[in-house]
């Protein structure tokens, strides 16, 4: 059986993202929602809620699109969650043209 690795946005609380990979999404989301590490970013920023993932079957493209997603502004990752990706192409634009 092919391992399985996961990439996903958390919402948090205080209305801010938290992305993350895993290859046991279940058990990775009870750890965030159970506040298992008190200097996890998400502890202190419970309950939390799944609002987007997406499956790998390559550790490196999971990591890979992870580190993407971490870098991407709050629009591009509401684009990504909203699954509206053709938006991204425009998000990724510049807000300043003139500059």
């Amino acid at each position: 059986m092919m391992k399985r690795y996961y990439v996903y946005i958390l919402l948090c609380t205080d209305n801010t993202y938290y992305t993350g990979v895993t290859n046991d999404l279940e058990t990775r989301f009870l750890y965030h929602q159970n506040g298992q590490n008190p200097n996890s970013y998400t502890y202190h920023r419970r309950p939390v809620e799944i609002v987007f993932y997406t499956e790998f079957n390559d550790v490196n493209q999971a990591i890979a699109f992870e580190k993407q997603l971490k870098g991407w502004s709050r629009a591009k990752k509401e684009a990504v969650i909203n699954d509206e990706w053709e938006k991204l192409p425009n998000l990724a634009k510049r807000k300043f043209p003139n500059q």
